[in-house]
């Protein structure tokens, strides 16, 4: 069995790290846009106007609450075949692009972190102190002010760990890719076997890769974690002095 590892590792190498840059790539992306995506929705969820948060609440709703390989399907069958019945659509320059499963995958990822990542928000901009707000707004800060300089960082110190946690939920979200022919991590696993018939070499092989990069990413993300809360621990040791002051 170790010479089938040997063998694996060292004949199709190539393939495991093109589905390793993939992996990466799709992960990188889909976190940066759903971020990005998430923040405008979780600001309109908190909106005391039902109107702003209806759209965001339903898109949230739909995303969170169906099955994210369904999601895949839909998208890359159903809006796929819809765009490629369109008349002409195979002779434009765009069809490419159109035809090319990545971009729907890419899609579904980013729209599915947006709503995960939306709702860790909405929780954490709804968990800021009473205290700042009102103390931003007595400094005659403007909202956008306020979100900026106190809503954001404080939100951010508080859904860091849940936010890591879908991160790398969204890095095992890649591996179903593979379901429409992506060649990630996954799609170069289920390759080496259909070519080798090696299933417990190729799929482990692909596993202590996913772990490797799951070690990388919380180790990095503690570190930022550790930086987000410097405010926190620099105020503790001003606390204990008062407090033991006061008893004094």
């Amino acid at each position: 069995m170790f010479e089938d590892f040997i063998y694996v590792l060292g004949k199709y190498d190539t393939w495991l790290w093109r589905g390793f840059l993939l992996t990466i790539e799709l992960l990188v992306i889909s976190v940066t846009l759903g971020t990005l995506l998430a923040i405008p929705l979780a600001v309109a969820r908190v909106s005391k106007k039902v109107w702003i948060q209806a759209l965001p609440f339903a898109f949230i709703y739909v995303f969170r609450g169906t099955p994210l390989i369904g999601q895949l399907f839909m998208m890359y069958y159903g809006v796929g075949q819809l765009i490629a019945n369109i008349d002409g659509i195979q002779d434009h320059w765009t069809w490419t692009y159109l035809r090319d499963p990545y971009w729907y995958c890419l899609l579904t990822f980013v729209l599915n972190t947006a709503a995960y990542v939306a709702e860790i928000m909405r929780g954490g901009i709804q968990n800021v102190p009473n205290g700042e707000l009102e103390a931003a707004r007595a400094c005659g800060m403007s909202p956008w002010i306020t979100y900026r300089r106190i809503i954001f960082p404080r939100m951010w110190q508080m859904i860091w760990p849940a936010y890591t946690n879908d991160v790398i939920f969204t890095l095992k979200a890649t591996s179903l890719a593979s379901t429409v022919t992506m060649m990630e991590l996954t799609g170069a696993a289920r390759k080496i076997v259909a070519r080798t018939a090696l299933p417990y070499e190729a799929f482990i092989s692909a596993g202590v890769i996913y772990l490797i990069i799951v070690y990388s990413l919380t180790f990095g993300f503690k570190g930022i974690e550790r930086y987000l809360r410097r405010s926190e621990q620099r105020s503790e040791p001003k606390t204990g002095k008062a407090k033991a002051a006061t008893s004094a």
